[in-house]
């Protein structure tokens, strides 16, 4: 059972992270860039030379890996899922160098027995030299299995959000990115450094509740990323500045996905066949 004054204290070590153009570059491929290889306004994430970095790269930079599935967090790690995602961009990566990520739980909110509970983590990638700071991320993850830990519904710990979900415009977006995963996509996507096993294992996707195993939300949020850079920021990368969404449901590898955008900054990301939302609520940082 979950203790919210251990969680809330849990030590997650920092990790100092030295990459360069086969992390930058691999990192974009695994979220899809550059899948038509005739496509130039890609070439500059993938091509030859130096790749320049994908904007949500500091996402995997400094990455803690599954912690939650360490024991002594007391988290069914199992049936935890992704629910909500947001990053800030406050300096551009160079090409190469070392960073280093902190990440800690900064909230809790217990939303009773049976329904589950909801934890708050953020990340901090600063440069390891200098201290610059480039990127703050925030998580929520839906901890399915760990509701009721409090004895009371509904009851918060620590920092937790209390804005409300962005609401998207009643209207036609202006503008739509299509993007075909590939049925490998999560076994590829995983060498970023979240090896949660839901996305590899098919008998832990079967103990999840899930048909086989399921695309990283990290993933889907990065394709969607890609959508908003070629549409929204009209292909200009440097004008990307963050965005904040909710993973609403799971993307099996293999589907293609369609971006939906408006001129605002909102978007959604959905299965292109069936129209099932995967992304929803989202919100992107322009320049």
């Amino acid at each position: 059972m979950i203790d919210p004054d251990h969680l809330l204290s849990y030590d997650i070590p920092e990790v100092r992270q030295v990459y360069g153009p086969r992390d930058t570059a691999f990192y974009a491929l695994s979220i899809g860039v550059g899948h038509d290889p005739m496509d130039a306004g890609d070439l500059r994430f993938v091509g030859a030379g130096t790749p320049e970095p994908f904007p949500t790269l500091p996402l995997v930079l400094g990455h803690p890996g599954f912690w939650l599935g360490n024991a002594d967090t007391g988290v069914d790690a199992v049936r935890l899922v992704h629910g909500e995602q947001g990053i800030a961009i406050h300096a551009p990566l160079p090409p190469e160098g070392e960073v280093i990520g902190k990440t800690r739980v900064i909230g809790l909110v217990d939303k009773g027995e049976g329904k589950g509970a909801l934890l708050y983590s953020e990340k901090e990638l600063r440069d390891a030299g200098t201290g610059t700071l480039y990127a703050t991320t925030q998580a929520t993850i839906f901890l399915r299995g760990d509701g009721g830990f409090s004895g009371a519904p509904g009851s918060r710990f620590g920092e937790t959000p209390t804005t409300k979900a962005h609401t998207l415009p009643e209207r036609a977006p202006d503008a739509e990115f299509e993007t075909q995963t590939r049925p490998e996509q999560a076994l590829w996507y995983r060498w970023n450094g979240d090896q949660n096993p839901l996305h590899l294992s098919p008998e832990v996707a079967a103990k999840a509740g899930f048909a086989r195993p399921v695309l990283h939300g990290l993933c889907t949020l990065g394709i969607a990323a890609h959508g908003l850079v070629r549409t929204l920021c009209e292909g200009d990368p440097a004008r990307f500045r963050g965005l904040q969404a909710r993973f609403t449901a799971t993307v099996t590898p293999g589907e293609r996905l369609r971006t939906q955008v408006w001129h605002d900054g909102s978007f959604r990301t959905v299965e292109a066949e069936s129209g099932r939302v995967v992304i929803g609520n989202g919100l992107a940082a322009v320049g």
